[in-house]
């Protein structure tokens, strides 16, 4: 009698990163075209609190520690070498990347649902931010406003609240101008 409950137990278990992965399974067409007002900006009274987010970099140099970057704008990229849209957006995520580092805004990428060689080579001549490898896409889980698309890009303000979310492709024209205004903020 204990093993057909120890079965469905262990079945719920392995479901619960399944069903995980079918809501980051989103590289639609709709994610393709981007449009206008597709990034959600949080007022500061409604920015919820970002996960305690720690992961191992893409190319093995050690671990990253969102902690760590406390008082720092920190722009969180869910990307796939598989997803068009993530193409798409690459460039325009780089040149924000490096019009905004010098006012103390990182970036980092998380890549999903992947392989590493995969990976590394997506990000070869396109992002000069690191990434984190998460194959099995268990660090979206922590986000009050979850990713639920490939790509979504999440910024957390300097006191480490979510500030703003895009479930889209991001565009250097609408994008940037939130992150630089979100980085003028004081924490």
């Amino acid at each position: 009698m204990t093993r057909p409950r120890a079965g469905a137990i262990a079945m719920a278990l392995l479901m619960a990163p399944l069903t995980a992965l079918g809501l980051l399974a989103g590289c639609t067409a709709k994610a393709a075209m981007p449009a206008s007002g597709t990034i959600q900006v949080f007022q500061p009274a409604d920015r919820k609190a970002s996960p305690d987010l720690v992961g191992d970099r893409l190319d093995g140099s050690g671990a990253f520690k969102l902690a760590d970057h406390v008082g720092e704008v920190v722009v969180i990229n869910f990307w796939g070498s598989w997803c068009a849209p993530c193409v798409a957006e690459a460039d325009d995520l780089e040149a924000t990347y490096l019009a905004t580092k010098g006012s103390k805004v990182t970036f980092i990428g998380i890549n999903v649902r992947d392989e590493r060689d995969a990976a590394k080579n997506f990000v070869l001549g396109r992002a000069t931010y690191p990434s984190l490898f998460d194959p099995a896409s268990k660090l979206a889980l922590g986000f009050a406003v979850a990713p639920t698309t490939i790509p979504t890009t999440i910024i957390v303000d300097r006191a480490g609240r979510v500030a703003a979310i895009a479930r889209a492709a991001v565009q250097r024209d609408e994008f940037e101008p939130v992150v630089v205004k979100l980085a003028a903020e004081s924490s």
